[in-house]
């Protein structure tokens, strides 16, 4: 599958359609069943708080995972994707109650480089806080 956006049609600064994605404990559940992962930080409050945490926090990797999404929905294929990388820099906690948390992503086009690729900048954050930084997916456009 070829993505489906043209790299013809694309310049610095093209923004991506923004995501909101909301979290859950359920979400959590689902997700360290998917994974493998299941340290205590993202079901356990008792356990989060003894170590440092404000509360149950989302799987850095879920978190990664669903700030893609901006991107692979955009190229509308995954495999589009040939680089991704993110930093860490806030935890998204998920409180015990019926809202949780929400993941709010945009993108943005920060370079067009060779071969049809352009390198897409993203921003996620919760509850008014940047939750990745350096968050970059290299993109090859049809």
């Amino acid at each position: 599958m070829t993505a489906r956006i043209s790299y013809d049609a694309v310049e610095v600064g093209t923004e991506l359609p923004s995501r909101s994605f909301p979290v859950t404990r359920a979400t959590l559940v689902q997700y360290a069943g998917a994974s493998g992962d299941f340290n205590p930080i993202h079901w356990n409050e008792k356990f989060a708080r003894e170590v440092g945490l404000p509360d149950v926090i989302a799987h850095g990797m879920f978190t990664m995972a669903e700030a893609a999404r901006v991107v692979t929905d955009w190229t509308g294929d995954p495999g589009a994707v040939v680089e991704y990388g993110v930093r860490f820099t806030k935890p998204v906690v998920v409180p015990n109650d019926d809202k949780g948390a929400l993941i709010e992503v945009s993108g943005k086009v920060a370079a067009l480089l060779d071969d049809r690729r352009v390198r897409v900048d993203l921003v996620a954050v919760c509850d008014g806080k940047k939750v990745l930084g350096m968050a970059r997916a290299v993109v090859r456009l049809a």
